[in-house]
């Protein structure tokens, strides 16, 4: 008889827990937004904002950070109530959606979206809207589609700047 010791089985599908979590933003995340955001500001794909302005809508963000680290990944979620007239109900706006270099690839930006998603869902928005410059994959992915401007609140889409050429997606929820 032969007997061997039993090692743990190792799955090749297994993936290791993410070694990040996401969580709400606070007033002194704004410079590490701005730091985050710079080199997305830089190749056209994020407008720059100042980090006052950051720290003035910190309610409006989701970070995605390392245990102990810094900000990996940002996203902004903004409520636009339906406004007179509008046959729906309140939707939400995704902006400043951001991810270290190091960190693309690896989860973070799927992570910050579920977790979008589900902040939408648990304000009761009835669709989300992006603009973006990239070819939205990670949007594309996650149930979004492209929308046209019309859906989408007046008083965001006349804030995009045309010159940059941005998709707008959308995704009912």
């Amino acid at each position: 008889m032969i007997t061997a010791t039993p090692r743990p089985a190792r799955l090749p599908h297994a993936l290791p827990a993410p070694a990040f979590s996401v969580r709400s933003a606070r007033e002194e995340d704004a410079v590490a937004f701005a730091c985050l955001s710079r080199p997305f500001v830089r190749s056209g794909a994020l407008r720059e904002r100042p980090a006052r302005l950051y720290a003035a809508h910190a309610a409006d963000f989701l970070v995605a950070q390392a245990p102990g680290g810094p900000v990996e990944g940002c996203v902004g979620l903004r409520v636009h109530p339906a406004g007179p007239g509008e046959e729906r109900g309140p939707v939400g706006v995704l902006y400043n959606f951001c991810v270290a270099g190091h960190r693309q690839g690896r989860g973070v930006g799927a992570g910050l979206l579920r977790a979008a998603l589900c902040a939408a869902r648990n304000q009761s928005l009835d669709a989300l809207f992006t603009a973006t410059t990239g070819d939205g994959a990670l949007f594309l992915r996650h149930g979004f589609a492209p929308a046209a401007a019309r859906l989408a609140p007046s008083s965001w889409t006349e804030s995009l700047d045309p010159r940059r050429g941005a998709r707008i997606l959308a995704r009912v929820l």
